[in-house]
């Protein structure tokens, strides 16, 4: 079906802009493609029609590098890309950049959805099958990692930030030497649902702009605990995972929470998971408190002695950046 310019879009709906190296030749789409032309957006290719070499070279012979979905078919491109993630990041012909952004949209719509509806249990499915994409990309060589690290938000929002824990988590685990896909595997599902016990608080507090009264910062303490009740409920993550949801708030002097734990008492996976979530925290912007950059919040980390693991917290210096930047 060619371009339907007669077909117009009922007014007022959404579009959500789609990369088109995320469709698959030979694939047929069960949503509807759309094209922006003069700021209106057009039909260009009616749902349940296969996507086929042809029309991808006349949509490349015009220069067209995006497309639309409306908001409608919002959930069904979601579950395409996530169907087809693990071709689309070992074809070759798909620029690494595009490739990461690809991966960091999909892992963000997906969080989006994990957050509204934790308990869901084929929400913590797709969960597993998307770290398992994301491991074996950044499996592939810290270019990988990079290229996501450049297209990574710094807008501060938790489905974001999620997905930025479980990329630096795993970049972190691989720096030292984890290279078994099993243990990435498992820390990378922890690090993605380390604050799915955020869902049970409500909005009003996670963005408020002032400090939290007393009353509000203990019942933001429970976060940890209600992340581990409600994996428990669906009882479909490993148990090596739940420990980056439970102790990701612990500090090494025993000053965090919620058990007050000694950094020799943490698990690995919680070591790792406390350094990237601290550091993504303080650079990216919050609603109370402007990003800081790399140096100053790394040097934050190193002045809080004890409270970090020192060997993971200088591997994770020398993957943030060229080896000799910090010297503290």
């Amino acid at each position: 079906m060619a371009i339907t310019t007669h077909l117009k879009p009922k007014t007022g709906t959404r579009y959500l802009p789609i990369y088109l190296e995320s469709l698959r030749i030979d694939t047929v789409l069960n949503f509807d493609l759309f094209i922006k032309i003069s700021n209106q957006m057009i039909l260009y290719r009616s749902a349940d029609l296969p996507f086929t070499v042809k029309t991808l070279s006349k949509l490349i012979g015009n220069n067209v590098g995006r497309l639309y979905v409306n908001d409608e078919a919002k959930d069904k491109y979601q579950k395409y890309i996530e169907d087809n993630l693990s071709t689309i990041l070992v074809d070759k012909e798909i620029k690494p950049e595009k490739k990461a952004a690809i991966l960091y949209d999909t892992s963000k719509s997906l969080m989006k959805d994990v957050l509204d509806n934790p308990t869901y249990g084929n929400n913590i499915k797709r969960s597993k099958g998307l770290v398992a994409n994301t491991v074996g990309y950044i499996l592939r060589g810290q270019e990988t990692f990079h290229n996501l690290l450049k297209i990574s938000s710094f807008d501060y929002y938790t489905y974001s930030h999620s997905v930025n824990v479980c990329t630096f988590a795993i970049a972190l685990a691989q720096q030292i030497g984890r290279h078994d896909e099993q243990y990435l595997y498992d820390l990378g599902i922890g690090a993605l649902l380390h604050d799915i016990g955020k869902s049970k608080i409500s909005e009003r507090i996670i963005n408020k702009r002032t400090a939290l009264s007393p009353l509000e910062f203990e019942l933001m303490k429970k976060h940890p605990n209600w992340g581990v009740e409600i994996l428990s409920k669906t009882d479909m993550i490993e148990a090596a995972s739940y420990y980056s949801v439970l102790q990701h708030h612990e500090r090494g002097q025993g000053s965090g929470y919620p058990n007050g734990l000694k950094l020799n008492e943490m698990h690995e996976f919680s070591k790792i998971v406390a350094i990237v979530d601290s550091f993504d925290a303080m650079t990216t912007d919050r609603v109370y408190q402007r990003a800081v950059d790399t140096f100053p919040a790394l040097k934050t980390m190193y002045s809080a002695k004890g409270d970090y693991d020192n060997d993971l917290l200088s591997a994770f210096t020398e993957l943030m950046g060229p080896s000799g930047l910090l010297n503290i």
